[in-house]
């Protein structure tokens, strides 16, 4: 069995370039735990379809929601551990890190600065749009898993195994240094 891989990180720091790439590479099955949610959403009643659509403002209403009721968060998390388990899969997810024992987890770190001008960039939006987004998704989802798991969303990286801040470094340099790392841990 292989091992599965989860990318997290906070919004807009090139999670989902990474993880297709690593996906890609390694012949592995790709899967977002935020397309998750949106599945969940759409149950709900929301047009969740597009991928900027956690930028909308639907989307911060189903945020908003997910803060009163932590069924969602739990199911999909309950979904993303049985998945991530069976092995072969690259997940994107803020929350499997801290909840799974096996498996690589990388941490993709970088400025509130970079996240904005990625979003703004990849969503073709104002910079200070895209600011108040990254910012309150951000807080919104830290606030969120410390009440849900007690563990401190963007604070506590001790259960990765590999830290890369993208700051300085194109899409392609991360896919490269986390390919480096995974075949190491495979």
């Amino acid at each position: 069995m292989t091992k599965s891989i989860v990318i997290s990180g906070p919004p807009a720091v090139g999670k989902t370039t990474v993880a297709k790439g690593l996906a890609e590479e390694f012949q592995l099955q790709y899967l977002s735990g935020g397309d998750g949610l949106k599945e969940m959403a759409k149950e709900q009643g929301f047009d969740s379809d597009g991928d900027d659509w956690w930028d909308t403002d639907d989307g911060m209403k189903f945020l908003n929601q997910r803060e009163q009721n932590s069924e969602f968060d739990k199911k999909l998390d309950d979904k993303l551990i049985a998945l991530f388990n069976q092995g072969g899969m690259v997940i994107t997810s803020y929350t499997l890190p801290w909840l799974i024992k096996d498996g690589i987890k990388i941490w993709l770190e970088g400025s509130h600065t970079s996240s904005t001008e990625r979003m703004q960039s990849r969503d073709n939006m104002s910079s200070e749009d895209a600011y108040e987004i990254t910012k309150e998704r951000f807080d919104k989802n830290k606030a969120l898993y410390k009440k849900l798991y007690n563990f401190d969303f963007g604070d506590d990286t001790s259960v990765f195994d590999l830290i890369i801040n993208t700051d300085n470094l194109t899409a392609q340099q991360v896919i490269d240094v986390t390919k480096e790392t995974v075949r190491k841990l495979l």
